[in-house]
This record gives C-alpha cells, structure tokens and sequence, in this order.
C-alpha cells in the first residue's frame, strides 16, 4: 500500500460534482451567520466522534460496498475527502495592547463576527487490488489541533483586532477489502468504511467562542436540544464525508443498471449513509463517487452554472437574484461570515445580463430531441466570457422546430375535429392531474400553441389561456401550460 494517488487527471472531472457534495448547504442564503437558516449547519456526511453520535442519531461511519471487474495487477486509488471544521473567533484589539473577544467587530467593508469555518481535507492511498485479496488493508490518519491568529486591519493600516481560528484534532481510520464473487468473470465486491476513531467524550471539555452554528450564544453549556454538544462534537467530526475510487485497469458496475449475471451481486452490496455512483467522462466506468447525496450516474456540473452558491440544491437564479437584492449593510455582514459568503455576494453584484439569463433554465432532454445537431459547449472557460454563454439559435419549444416533413404531426383529432397551432379549445383538467392550479383553469378557454410528441409517443398541447394578460410574455418565452388531448374539448366555431 502507498499514499500516492492516481494522475490527477482520472479524478478531475468527477472531482467537479465532489467539490459540490463537500461544500452542499456550507452557507446559506441570506449567507449571514446570523440569518436563521445558519443556525444547523453541516448537514450531509457528517462523522461524529462515536460517543456522542448514536445518541443524537447521527453517524461515525460511512460504508460503501460496489462490484468491481479489475484488469490483470489493476491498482485502487482511493481520495477520502471532507471539511474539518475550525472555530473561529474575533477579537478586538484593547489600548493596553491586549485582545478582548467580541461579538461582532465593525469595519468599512464588512462586519465580522464568530463563525465556523470549513478546511478541505484528503485522504489518499492507492493499493493493489490483489493486497485486498488477502485481507483488510486500514489506513488510520490524523489531523492535529491547532491554533492561528490572523491580524485586522482598519482603513488607516493600524491592527484593530485579529482572528483566532482554533482546530481541534480529528481522528479517523479508512478499512478496505474485495472479496471474489461467485459469478461467470473475474468480480469483486469492494467494500471500503470510513469511521471517525475520535476517542472524545461529550462533557471531556467546553466548548468555546462561536458554536458550529456560526452563534456566539450557544457555545456555553448544553441546551434542551443538545446543540451545545453538537457544536463541541463537530470540530472533531469529518463533515460531508465522501470518496473517489479509481481503478488503473478495469471497471466498476452501476448500482442501479448492472449486466444481469452481476444483479444478484450488486443487490447484495449492502451501502451504509453514502451511495456510490459511476463517474467522470459520459461511458466510463473506472471512476465512482461515493456520496452522501443521492446521485445518479456520471453526474455533471450543468454548464449554465457560474459558481458555487452552496445553498443545498437551491436555484442558482432565485439565489443571485435574491442576493443582489440584499441591502449594503446585509451585504457588508455577509462578507465578514465566510470569504465564500463574500465571493458569492461578489459574484451576485458582478454578474452580466445574458449570464443571468442562462440561468433561467434549460430543457437538455428536449433540446437533443428537437436539434440533435445543436452543440452544447461541456464548459466555459471564462466565467463572463461572452463567447462562452449559452445562447441557442433557436429554443427547443419554438413549433417551427419540427420536421416540416411531416406538418401531420402538427394536428390532431379531437372529437372528430383536427386541432392545432391557433385552435381554440375549452380546458377540462382531468382527475389523474395533481396540480391543484388546474382546478380553477376548468372550462376555461384555451388557444393551442403547440401540438407536442414526447419520446414515449405521448401528445401533449401547449396552451395559453385566454384572457390572461401574460399570454404574450409566455409565448415570447415558451413558458405554456400543457394539457393532453383528453383534457380539453374543441370549442365550436374556433
């Protein structure tokens, strides 16, 4: 066994999604350690010290159990990744000389106060998968504690307080094994557990400063919930925990489409608080990520995204919107949080027009129905390049789009009557639909905008309902309602 990993290349593009899974729900809009939704961070992955987790219900350990085919004397490399959180406390700087701590300390562009931050941490290893044959292999691995002092600086160059950041030790242990499959080919399931091997105790000390919370209020004692003790246990925890596994030669198999000699198998593996997907470039199968997010396979960052904006699967767009919508002295506290906090009120404040509109959303399934031939660029370079936003010549709901070989399939029979583009009809919602909105479009009359054939031969219209006075906008923006065609009748004379 080594601790040398695989060129960084076999890892970078699933290395992409991690870094989304590492810091998902980091910070949360209105990004202010103040702001409520702060108050219960580090949510996804985390490993607690085993004495404190099964009595709050949450987790030491991580175990992730997959199918592997390796090649000849195939390698494993394995990339443990998580946030070691460090507290953070501000302290301002006293005529005598000494520090005093505080609350919340003023400056011209920012207000800083108590926070916890993350640190990324790594932990890699590559081993040969015959190693694994003969036994567990175990890596055992430590982060120390720590302390260090950042100087604050005020507009006219003199110290005006420091930053004393405190990480406590971090303890934890990587268990791995294959064992060889009953099956046709040469197959193992692999089975690699993540534990925290902290040996502290809740009660061992007290907490100090700002709670993990980013709240100056909690950190003295246990209240009725136990956050106290949460916020001592989680600087000795591996929040947002997850793994890349990467084979030199050979695959792994899918865990929810294997070959069906390996279903058996795959059904067997037995994933505890993580799930593994396949990884990395679209086909490929050397590479899986094992995250506490569900996932699906060979996941990807959507190319219309300009940055992480760490709200916990939120919309990009709502979140910039609502961002650039803060007030200056909201913004100024926002910046004091976290330095990802300010890059995203930055980001939010610097963003061009046709970048915002990217964001507003894209139908891929669709588009590579309707324009197979369109090329989607697989990333962008620049953020604000302009070459590099996404700008389709024309969307994938504009009906000119079908195949004017085939103008039938822009009409339809309904009752007897062929219905189409400019037909007008009366809206009968049926009970199968769960919108409760459609309700009270009953009886309502319609205009058919669109007659649409999705991939499974089911026809939907697309309509704007009359009288509504964002008709226009919707067919400018292709946003319409869509009813199928038992759900509405020809209106007479139309």
């Amino acid at each position: 066994m080594t601790t040398t990993a695989l060129p960084a290349s076999r890892f970078a593009l699933a290395r992409q999604v991690a870094d989304a899974v590492l810091f998902e729900g980091y910070v949360l809009y209105p990004y202010r350690a103040s702001a409520a939704k702060n108050r219960l961070r580090w949510q996804f992955g985390v490993l607690v010290p085993p004495a404190w987790g099964p009595a709050h219900g949450e987790h030491s350990f991580q175990r992730t159990e997959v199918v592997m085919e390796p090649r000849g004397a195939a390698t494993l490399a394995v990339e443990l990744r998580f946030l070691h959180a460090q507290r953070r406390t501000v302290e301002e700087a006293r005529a005598d000389g000494s520090f005093a701590a505080v609350p919340e300390l003023h400056l011209p562009d920012r207000v800083l106060v108590p926070w916890d931050e993350g640190t990324e941490e790594r932990v890699e290893m590559t081993v040969p998968v015959a190693e694994l044959e003969e036994g567990e292999v175990c890596l055992p691995f430590v982060r120390p504690a720590r302390e260090e002092t950042e100087p604050v600086l005020g507009a006219d160059g003199r110290e005006v307080g420091r930053l004393v950041r405190r990480t406590e030790r971090a303890d934890g242990v990587l268990r791995l094994r294959a064992e060889q499959l009953d099956v046709p080919y040469r197959a193992f399931k692999l089975t690699v557990v993540v534990e925290n091997a902290s040996d502290w105790t809740p009660g061992a000390d007290t907490a100090g400063g700002a709670g993990a919370t980013g709240r100056a209020d909690v950190a003295g004692g246990a209240d009725a919930t136990g956050g106290a003790e949460r916020d001592a246990a989680l600087p000795r925890s591996l929040v947002a925990a997850h793994l890349l596994l990467g084979l030199s030669a050979g695959s792994f198999l899918s865990m929810t489409d294997p070959p069906e000699w390996a279903k058996a198998s795959v059904a067997a593996c037995a994933n505890r608080h993580t799930w593994p997907v396949l990884a990395g470039e679209p086909g490929s199968s050397d590479v899986v990520l094992s995250s506490p997010i569900i996932l699906e396979d060979h996941p990807g960052i959507a190319p219309e995204s300009i940055g992480a904006m760490y709200d916990a699967t939120e919309i990009d767009e709502i979140l910039a919107l609502r961002t650039a919508a803060l007030t200056d002295q909201e913004k100024r506290e926002a910046r004091g949080t976290d330095p990802r906090a300010a890059a995203v009120i930055d980001l939010a404040e610097t963003m061009p027009p046709e970048v915002l509109e990217r964001l507003h959303g894209a139908v891929r399934a669709l588009r590579e129905i309707t324009d197979p031939g369109a090329a989607t660029p697989d990333s962008f370079a620049e953020l604000f390049d302009e070459d590099a936003v996404f700008k389709p010549d024309t969307p994938w709901w504009d009906p000119a789009h079908a195949d004017p070989a085939d103008p039938a399939r822009d009409r339809i029979l309904i009752d007897g009557t062929s219905v189409g583009p400019g037909s007008r009809v009366i809206l009968r919602p049926g009970l199968r639909r769960t919108d409760a909105q459609d309700l009270f479009l009953q009886g309502a009359a319609a205009r058919v905008e669109a007659v649409l054939h999705d991939v499974d031969g089911g026809v939907h219209l697309a309509v704007t309902v009359e009288g509504d006075p964002g008709a226009d906008i919707r067919r400018e923006q292709g946003r319409f309602l869509y009813f199928q065609p038992d759900e509405v009748a020809p209106l007479e004379g139309a």
